[in-house]
């Protein structure tokens, strides 16, 4: 079965190809790109379209390779010992499993996504290196061997927030998601807005775009905010000609706090706005 995207998902001819080149080599997909180009919902929709099961492992600073695998309670086996329970005398019993663990678990193939891997150490990559290539590891507490029983579908997001180690990426299959064209943005804008005014999407974008060009941005408006902007501004019924007609003096565009999401750019903005104020003026 070939992943050929969805119909809440717009899947570029190169993501297709990357996602089914990854499934075929049996290799982790590990995709990048700029926050809120689709990332984390290509591993839904894919786990969609191929009707499987979706695991999900979000990955913060503190979390560890480890607990991917599993987990040993130590305290909750230290507190059942002084009660004096029956459970206790089965350190099975204080294993806790971890995202892999079930993804190997799994009495079919599953997806499992690995979100935001450069938010962890930089050692957490390297220290999964055996697990997502021979897709196997020991429990030494109880002295078990688990290996998959079905080879998980493995997707990797990055916002490259810090570079991923060499022996890392020599495993995986990568691909880096381009930020939409016009055309694609468009197809985007009609799954998610299928009744939005054509007049409306054709002077947002316009605005979107721009703002995209701004030189000194810090943070550009991402396809996640323009729908969102969308949505505030159908939901408000503005009309496509107070964008289309906005005074050019006036750089922040209606509802910007969907779009602008911090106070530089507000402050860019303002001043761009008043240099051309000043030059029309003289």
């Amino acid at each position: 079965m070939k992943f050929e995207g969805t119909e809440s998902y717009i899947a570029t001819d190169d993501l297709q190809l990357a996602v089914n080149a990854a499934v075929e080599l049996e290799r982790p997909l590990l995709i990048k790109g700029e926050p809120g180009t689709g990332k984390t919902m290509l591993a839904e929709e894919v786990a969609s379209a191929l009707g499987m099961d979706l695991i999900r492992w979000h990955i913060k600073s503190t979390t560890k390779a480890q607990q991917g695998l599993y987990e040993y309670d130590a305290v909750s086996r230290l507190r059942d010992s002084q009660l004096g329970g029956d459970k206790v005398h089965d350190i099975a019993n204080y294993i806790v499993k971890g995202k892999l663990w079930e993804a190997f678990d799994a009495d079919k193939q599953v997806v499992l996504l690995i979100d935001e891997i450069d938010k962890a150490d930089i050692e957490f990559p390297n220290d999964l290196l055996h697990e997502l290539d021979k897709m196997e590891f020991y429990v030494y507490e109880t002295q078990q061997f688990v290996k998959a029983k079905h080879r998980p579908i493995i997707i990797i997001t990055s916002n490259n927030e810090k570079e991923l180690p060499d022996a890392f990426l020599r495993r995986c299959f990568f691909h880096f998601i381009n930020f939409p064209d016009r055309t694609t943005m468009r197809q985007i804008v009609d799954v998610h807005h299928p009744d939005v005014q054509q007049d409306l999407v054709k002077e947002a974008m316009e605005i979107f775009f721009d703002l995209r060009t701004v030189p000194g941005m810090k943070k550009k408006p991402s396809t996640s905010e323009l729908i969102d902007w969308l949505k505030l501004l159908m939901s408000d019924d503005i009309p496509d000609a107070i964008l289309k007609d906005r005074d050019p003096t006036k750089a922040i565009p209606p509802l910007y706090g969907a779009l602008i999401k911090n106070e530089q750019d507000v402050q860019l903005l303002e001043k761009l706005a008043f240099m051309h104020r000043r030059d029309s003026r003289s």
